[in-house]
């Protein structure tokens, strides 16, 4: 009797016997958006990358203080003690004294650099930030469909169990009425055994996908959408490898965060040769104080009189400094800037060749899984009819049970990477996106399009018409 794949995914086995899908309770499932929604506003590498950009744009204001005017006050309070020998006087002398001083930088090459090379470094942590948000949308979708994944596989695998269970009841029933040996019933036995295992560990995998996701977004999550078998699979636009390469070098995020960091590196080595340059400054200080703190000169000594009153000294001017020798530490400086300019350009090159490659390899990868997906789709349907003919030759005796059970494991294998096809096109899109730098919200809701809202991967895991292509494709044999 031919027993069609459209049966075996319809019930899942457990430990207390076969459940019907239709009386497998629904719950609310979630879309991958919300999924997205929720890593957005709790992811932590999100929350640190975002605290890391905010510390590092600071940058900028602290190199632009540099040029900016910098005043200071300040006070003192001096008790001077002095003792003459000759003739033997000893006086004690007190005084307070306050003071401001502003400084403007005038010209500060060094400066300058600084606060050039900070507006590349801010530039270059703001490309950072917007990549690692967009690596968190790839890292949704991923975690996403790993569960759809788990899930579709736990469904095959649940099916398969179903099917040998079914096997094995048959050939322990061939048995006792004579019509098979021992040996069929222990080799089915062996092969329910293995998808019983290959069962458990299938269930372990879904937990362990929902356990990711939490991780990404920290919530849990009770089901799913699923993609619907509708989901167009279809080559990448343009079907041009040298133009998506070419979108990469522009638009690839971390690729121009790069050329930052080379301006940065360059504006740091202007800034290090600017250490030998002179520097000017003008300078206004004014004072307040008596005339002992401020050092003030009795301008009547001769006539014996003292001054003791306060004395106010107001002072402007400008401040050459010429660097003639520090120890050598300037053009250490400069020689350390040099290796640091040429390690970020090399660094730079190094990315651009990943950014390359990876652009060309997953181009190829999208092309290969629209025609895998076909293929895998096609095998399904040729592995269940060549199952149905095996069936047929066991039971007038031209197969025996080993072939039977193997064109059984081929069936599910099949139904397996199938699926992992499906999946494998979907990431490999956005992952093509990514690498060019158009990676988007917008793609996970165009994808939300596809999803279905009362997904059950025990009754959807596969398209609904593969069960009667299959039949068909039987009926054509001679």
């Amino acid at each position: 009797m031919l027993r069609k794949l459209s049966l075996a995914i319809a019930v899942s086995c457990t430990s207390n016997g076969v459940v019907w899908a239709a009386d497998v309770p629904t719950t609310v499932k979630t879309d991958l958006v919300s999924v997205y929604q929720e890593a957005a506003s709790n992811n932590a590498d999100l929350a640190a990358a975002r605290a890391d950009y905010g510390a590092r744009r600071e940058v900028v204001p602290q190199a632009r203080a540099g040029l900016l005017p910098n005043l200071s006050a300040g006070a003192e309070m001096m008790n001077t003690r002095t003792k003459l020998d000759e003739p033997a006087i000893t006086s004690n002398r007190s005084g307070n004294s306050w003071s401001a001083t502003l400084s403007q930088p005038i010209f500060r090459a060094d400066r300058w650099f600084q606060l050039q090379a900070a507006e590349a470094v801010n530039e270059q942590a703001a490309l950072e930030l917007s990549a690692t948000e967009q690596n968190l949308i790839l890292q949704t979708a991923e975690n996403y469909f790993a569960v759809l994944r788990a899930q579709d596989n736990l469904a095959s695998t649940k099916a398969e169990e179903s099917a040998f269970k079914r096997q094995l009841d048959q050939s322990n029933e061939r048995f006792d009425v004579g019509l098979s040996d021992k040996t069929d019933v222990l080799q089915s036995q062996a092969s329910y055994d293995t998808a019983r295992a290959n069962r458990i560990i299938a269930e372990r995998q879904v937990q362990d996908a929902f356990e990711a996701l939490v991780t990404l977004t920290n919530r849990e999550y009770g089901a799913l959408q699923g993609v619907v078998h509708t989901l167009p699979v279809q080559v990448p636009t343009p079907n041009d490898a040298k133009t998506w390469v070419e979108t990469a070098a522009r638009q690839n995020l971390n690729l121009q965060a790069t050329n930052y960091a080379v301006d940065a590196a360059e504006e740091t080595l202007r800034q290090r040769k600017a250490g030998h340059a002179p520097t000017v400054d003008a300078v206004a200080r004014y004072q307040k104080g008596d005339n002992d703190s401020l050092g003030f000169t009795n301008p009547a000594p001769q006539a014996g009189v003292r001054y003791g009153g306060d004395v106010e000294q107001t002072s402007i001017g400008l401040q050459l400094n010429i660097p003639i020798y520090s120890g050598g530490l300037t053009s250490s400086q400069v020689r350390e800037a040099y290796q640091r300019l040429s390690q970020t350009e090399q660094q730079r090159e190094s990315l651009r060749r990943q950014v390359v490659e990876n652009t060309r390899n997953l181009h190829r990868a999208v092309n290969t899984d629209v025609e895998q997906v076909q293929a895998r789709k096609q095998s399904i349907i040729s592995n269940q009819s060549a199952l149905e003919a095996t069936e047929i030759g066991y039971q007038v005796g031209t197969r025996n049970i080993v072939d039977v059970l193997d064109a059984q494991r081929q069936l599910y294998t099949s139904v397996r990477d199938y699926n992992n096809s499906r999946y494998d096109y979907i990431l490999d899109n956005l992952r093509l996106k990514q690498a060019a730098g158009t990676l988007s919200p917008q793609d996970l809701q165009d994808l939300g399009r596809y999803l279905k809202a009362d997904y059950n991967p025990d009754r959807d895991f596969l398209p609904p018409d593969l069960a009667a292509a299959a039949a068909k494709n039987f009926e054509r044999r001679p």
